[in-house]
């Protein structure tokens, strides 16, 4: 009877212990592992953005410096008509910078879930004035397989006190590197309205990580935008005096 029970003891052990490679490691940790992988403490990034519909396209080169999860400045340096446009996020602030109107306009709340610069990303999905790993509440919803990488399905519901976007976000998580490969954004009544989904996975300074990402809408045939780093520099030090109103005026 003594032996049965430690028998039993034993597979619970064994159970929770491979388990927990799934569950033991918290989707919590794992979403917070790939959100590091991707930002670092610090990064620095020059990018281009294409938004693509069915009879044009239109490109976009950006030089991006992220701190943490509280200080963003996006800086658009083409087309000539966009260059100069500044974006800014300090802690849950967002402001734009329009050299054309000599203004520094404050973005509201209300603003994030818009398309950003007419793209298919949104202020949020940019300027990431929501933290992934704090605004939401997570679960691991199963496994699958994305470019031959077997993945984590994370699902993401907004805590109750979080102003977001989304109310509802599936992640698919590379299970060896933490990267982000896809990620799946539903509206209030449950709709999917965005996918996100990761290519060209290459190390790029320090790491090994996506360099091209496409954000693609459910319900617009042949529409999407792609964001491609061109290069990354990870954990360089930046001050957090860089991130200020009167610096996005300076920038170019």
């Amino acid at each position: 009877m003594k032996s049965a029970g430690v028998r039993s003891l034993v597979s619970i052990a064994f159970i929770l212990f491979f388990s927990g490679k799934a569950t033991g490691q918290s989707a919590t940790e794992i979403v917070k592992n790939a959100d590091r992988k991707m930002r670092g403490n610090t990064m620095q990034a020059d990018m281009v953005i294409r938004t693509i519909r069915p009879t044009w396209t239109r490109e976009m080169q950006c030089k991006t410096w992220m701190k943490g999860n509280t200080l963003a400045m996006i800086l658009i340096t083409a087309p000539a008509k966009d260059k100069g446009v500044v974006f800014l996020k300090r802690k849950k602030e967002v402001w734009t910078w329009v050299p054309s109107l000599e203004r520094t306009v404050k973005l509201p709340p209300s603003m994030m879930g818009q398309n950003w610069m007419g793209t298919d990303f949104t202020n949020d999905d940019l300027v990431k004035e929501s933290s992934i790993v704090e605004d939401y509440s997570h679960s691991i919803a199963g496994d699958t397989v994305i470019l031959n990488r077997p993945c984590y399905v994370i699902k993401m519901i907004p805590r109750p006190e979080a102003a977001v976007v989304w109310s509802k976000v599936i992640m698919c998580v590379d299970k060896q590197d933490m990267l982000e490969l896809s990620s799946r954004f539903y509206d209030e009544d449950g709709r999917l309205i965005n996918t996100m989904n990761s290519y060209d996975i290459k190390m790029m300074d320090d790491r090994l990580i996506p360099t091209r990402f496409e954000m693609i809408p459910a319900d617009k045939k042949g529409q999407k935008t792609e964001m491609v780093y061109k290069s990354i520099h990870y954990n360089k030090p930046v001050d957090d005096s860089f991130f200020t109103v009167e610096k996005t005026q300076t920038l170019y």
